[in-house]
């Protein structure tokens, strides 16, 4: 499976999901500056992912620091500039939280032992997300039924993570038991993740896979074509609702509608134990020229209003379970998932 983010001789390298599937392009951070707007400007995305480039990026941004700078307000000025860059994710947070926790535990030891002790959690960081993501796949993999047509929204994938997947993690996992299964992608407007990437990675594994226009799930599931839906998350409250990419509530809904299965499959670091449902996390509004632009063409009105939210959430309700690292949990997600937790 190709890693989608690398430490490289002092470098972040990740591969430019812009640019798929026409190119495969690798860019090089050499700042966390450059970490950051990599992030915001969806080089790399998918909330599994966008953890692991944080924690790179703050590994990056203070083997910048010299010896007669300002230690700590320099460590929260790199801090800062990676939480501003999107606003939904929570394993974007819970990376940052895990690289000041070693650098409060360390900031005591001389500067390059501290850098070093950096740079060993982000790659630690890194190593656990694949590791993590492939346990979610052994256990969601028997929620998979040979010869089932699965549904997925957007891309959680391997380039939505370090380099396995969360939902298509556990559709490989599937596979890979012998399972015959067929992937149904919906293209995911306005940036077309699970046409360009969904269906990119799948055709890659050799993954049977059928790419969709978004507004055609309600049909395909009227008429017997959809077994189960599964996506993955980039941020869940305590009480199990879940916000994923935009659309996602939509299909959810449907789903519930045809009595088709929902599942959710995420990392436990993805949950947000502090929020009590989904109406607290917060929603990012992306750039208009998203949505008014397609392959490069103004396809609007030049100056017509635009709303872009980038995620919504899907209420708890519409979930029949949420795969985790450490098992399945159902509802009541309220204690399930507590179950789980550290």
């Amino acid at each position: 499976m190709l890693p989608t983010i690398t430490w490289e001789n002092d470098r972040v390298i990740l591969i430019d999901q812009r640019l798929l599937p026409e190119k495969e392009v690798y860019l090089e951070c050499h700042d966390h500056i450059q970490v950051a707007e990599a992030i915001e400007d969806m080089a790399i995305r998918g909330a599994p992912a966008i953890g692991v480039a944080a924690a790179y990026g703050v590994a990056l941004g203070v083997q910048k620091i010299g010896e007669s700078d300002d230690l700590e307000g320099e460590f929260e000025r790199i801090l800062n500039r990676l939480r501003d860059t999107r606003p939904t994710a929570r394993n974007l947070f819970w990376a940052l939280e895990r690289m000041k926790q070693i650098f409060d535990e360390h900031k005591h030891l001389t500067l390059p032992e501290l850098k070093q002790k950096l740079i060993q959690e982000a790659i630690a960081i890194d190593k656990q997300d694949v590791e993590t993501n492939e346990k979610i796949g052994f256990w969601g993999r028997e929620l998979i039924l040979d010869g089932q047509n699965i549904l997925t929204h957007c891309n959680a994938g391997a380039l939505a993570t370090a380099g396995y997947g969360t939902a298509l993690g556990v559709i490989r996992a599937a596979s890979k038991q012998g399972k015959k299964i067929r992937v149904f992608a919906d293209e995911t407007r306005p940036l077309l993740q699970g046409a360009r990437l969904t269906c990119w990675e799948l055709d890659r594994d050799d993954v049977p896979v059928v790419l969709i226009t978004d507004n055609m799930a309600g049909y395909l599931m009227k008429k017997g074509k959809i077994s189960a839906v599964i996506t993955g998350a980039d941020r869940i409250a305590k009480n199990g609702d879940t916000a994923n990419k935009i659309g996602t509530y939509s299909v959810a809904v449907l789903a519930k509608e045809h009595s088709l299965p929902f599942y959710v499959a995420a990392p436990l670091n993805t949950i947000d134990f502090n929020l009590t449902d989904g109406d607290a996390i917060p929603i990012e509004e992306r750039n208009p020229e998203e949505v008014k632009r397609f392959a490069g063409q103004c396809i609007t009105v030049p100056d017509i209003e635009v709303c872009n939210p980038a995620f919504d959430v899907t209420p708890a309700e519409y979930i029949t379970a949420i795969i985790t690292e450490r098992g399945i949990a159902k509802p009541p997600f309220e204690i399930s998932l507590a179950s789980f937790k550290d």
